[in-house]
């Protein structure tokens, strides 16, 4: 069996552009993606803790340590800059896999810098 399972997450970081006229994705920090092993064009879904606005899209890879968070297409307005969002990255896994998977986290300052990076054992014994 393949589940589709949590494979890192951006929480709480802060929308720093919504740029509708703009094909749709999520630009994100270089660096951000590096952290966490999300990729362009990766699938993600994206929550938004100010309106409960959820939506999913891709990844574009933005300019690295320049904290962006950019909500393109017609998703800029489910978005507005200053609002926090959930950043889900999934996987598809098969069983074994799943279970030695350690998610990667990033939890996030108002200036969308890396307030502190967790792993953790979604299986713990």
């Amino acid at each position: 069996m393949i589940r589709k399972v949590l494979h890192s997450k951006i929480h709480q970081a802060v929308v720093t552009e919504a740029r509708p006229d703009y094909q749709g994705s999520l630009t994100i920090d270089a660096t951000l993606l590096e952290q966490t092993g999300m990729r362009p064009n990766d699938a993600i879904l994206v929550a938004n803790c100010e309106t409960g606005a959820r939506f999913e899209t891709y990844i574009f890879r933005g300019e690295p340590g320049s904290g962006t968070i950019g909500i393109n297409g017609a998703a800029a307005h489910l978005a507005s800059p200053g609002d926090r969002v959930i950043i889900i990255h999934w996987a598809h896994m098969n069983e074994d896999e799943a279970a030695h998977h350690h998610p990667r986290v990033l939890l996030m300052n108002p200036d969308n810098t890396v307030k502190e990076a967790i792993s953790y054992d979604p299986c713990p014994a």
